[in-house]
């Protein structure tokens, strides 16, 4: 070692000897190439063999503490309109009607018929289902016989008055003809059952139908003794009757059919639940977002020549919860009716809570080993070390452990100082970034700073400008992964296990609406749009 200072101190002296002869001269001025030389090599050993460490500074300010976010729930919803189709209804209906009606007029509209049997066998065709506003139409053809054998009953004075309308213009002629005249005939039966229906959603979640009937029957007559009797109206009763009461008994059965009822369960069931978020592989903290379902409405159903639809909207809260949970949901047993809705719309509010650690290891992420100026340009070199985030009123502050390096100093060595600069968070939804605007550098900087070289104070501004572009928190892997894992349960909800319901939801995007914070927490308020329906090709039989 004395080798090597003897021979530094040889060439460092080397113009004091060409210059200076003085002995005291040369003396002093050994002693200071000494002193520099010595103190050289010391920061450069520091430097060499004890470099500087990294990791996130301990802030000197010591920052009030801010009140704590209050929890919060947001109003989440779906609208989800139940198209049943048409064809559907038809086809419901077809099967659970009675094809055949066999039976007896036991009550003749006409006296002359009063002794005479009347068979009546119909048989019904397929069932045509139609729409408009507010209206369904079933439209039932019918073919049957009449087979009437007996007699006809006496004709006194008194009754023609009675029948005048069953006869024909040859009525003075025939009259004592067909007295106690024996039938024996069968007449074709035409028609058709007309049944409308006004539907209306009730508040015990069930569907009214609200339904009327009407028949009709082509013209019938018969020849009794040359004369014409029209005897269509002698099956009407019997049909009419037996029309009434199947129509009563479907409009009982749909009443009280809890197919609605049974189908909003299951969805309800599904949305009672807490879905994760964040975690794994993303780099996120591990997040829950629980919902909970807390009110259901329906709009009155809307017709149109395809399908029934009926509107269902549920309201849920949703918030972010650091584990998993099982909310309580109980079932409205009510449901509120409510003027017509925006059809197939999902709204999911997400208040995300990521603590200041997680934000600070994001930073740290996105600033630890930069350099400034980033083109190498300029008399200093700045390196960031590591950073930190804190909060007072409405401003954040970070705090940077940075090493400064002065290019054109001799020895090329540098100094490590902690700065801190305010600003004021902004939120770029386009960009779904958070960014520091109206930047500061704190007053402990200055002292900080003061303990490097001229040039790297100089560089404090450009610092400053340089923060303002690239001390940004992104946001965006936190929108991905809760719109990817909202998305992916919105999928069990398709997995309908009612034959013949398909369920299509989806969302379609996710933004970053707002932020707050308080001296540990940083919430974004978050919202995801989307669209949701529900299509019934199937009905469960009646």
């Amino acid at each position: 070692m004395g080798g090597i200072f003897n021979t530094l101190i040889y060439l460092l002296t080397a113009p004091v000897r060409l210059f200076g002869r003085s002995p005291r001269f040369r003396l002093a001025v050994g002693a200071v190439v000494i002193v520099a030389v010595f103190f050289s090599v010391t920061l450069w050993a520091l430097n060499r063999f004890f470099p500087s460490g990294g990791g996130a500074p301990q802030p000197m300010v010591q920052l009030p503490q801010l009140p704590p976010l209050q929890p919060v729930s947001s109003a989440s919803y779906v609208i989800a309109p139940v198209a049943i189709s048409l064809s559907a209804i038809g086809r419901n209906l077809d099967a659970a009607a009675p094809r055949d009606l066999v039976g007896k007029n036991s009550n003749p509209v006409s006296s002359l018929l009063s002794k005479a049997d009347i068979g009546i066998s119909v048989s019904r065709g397929t069932m045509s289902v139609t729409g408009k506003p507010n209206e369904l139409t079933v439209v039932t053809p019918l073919s049957g016989s009449m087979q009437i054998t007996g007699q006809i009953a006496g004709v006194a004075g008194g009754v023609v008055g009675g029948i005048t309308g069953l006869l024909d213009s040859g009525l003075g002629k025939g009259l004592g003809k067909i007295t106690n005249q024996v039938l024996d005939q069968k007449v074709n039966l035409r028609g058709q059952v007309v049944v409308r229906s006004r539907p209306e959603i009730a508040a015990d979640w069930r569907v009214h139908p609200n339904l009327t009937s009407q028949l009709s029957l082509n013209n019938t007559a018969i020849q009794v003794a040359g004369l014409k009797l029209d005897v269509g109206n002698e099956a009407a009763p019997f049909i009419n009757q037996t029309v009434n009461q199947q129509v009563a008994s479907l409009e009982a059965r749909l009443r009280n059919d809890p197919f609605l009822e049974r189908t909003a369960r299951e969805q309800w069931d599904k949305m009672c639940r807490s879905l994760p978020l964040g975690g794994g592989k993303t780099g996120l903290p591990q997040l829950w977002l629980e919902m909970r379902p807390i009110r259901a409405a329906a709009a009155q159903p809307q017709i149109d020549a395809r399908d029934v639809t009926l509107t269902i909207g549920v309201q849920a809260e949703t918030r972010i919860v650091p584990a998993a949970t099982k909310p309580a949901c109980p079932f409205p047993a009510k449901l509120e009716l409510v003027p017509p809705m925006d059809n197939g719309k999902l709204v999911v509010n997400l208040p995300i809570d990521v603590p200041f650690t997680d934000l600070n290891a994001l930073l740290e992420a996105q600033l630890k080993g930069k350099h400034f100026p980033e083109d190498g340009s300029g008399p200093v070199d700045v390196e960031v070390l590591g950073g930190k985030l804190g909060a007072s009123g409405d401003r954040m502050l970070i705090s940077l452990l940075v090493k400064a390096r002065e290019k054109k100093s001799w020895f090329g060595f540098g100094a490590q100082a902690t700065i801190y600069i305010w600003g004021k968070p902004a939120l770029d939804t386009q960009n779904q970034i958070l960014r520091l605007t109206d930047l500061s550098l704190g007053v402990e900087s200055e002292a900080a700073f003061g303990l490097l070289g001229a040039a790297a104070r100089a560089a404090v501004p450009y610092l400053q400008r340089a923060l303002a572009e690239k001390a940004v928190l992104d946001l965006k892997p936190f929108a991905a992964d809760a719109k990817a894992k909202i998305a992916a349960t919105l999928g069990e909800f398709q997995k309908s296990g009612v034959p013949g319901v398909k369920v299509d939801a989806s969302i379609d995007t996710l933004r970053l609406t707002g932020i707050e914070f308080d001296s540990t927490t940083l919430r974004v308020i978050a919202e995801a749009d989307g669209s949701a329906k529900v299509a019934v090709s199937e009905l469960p039989g009646l």
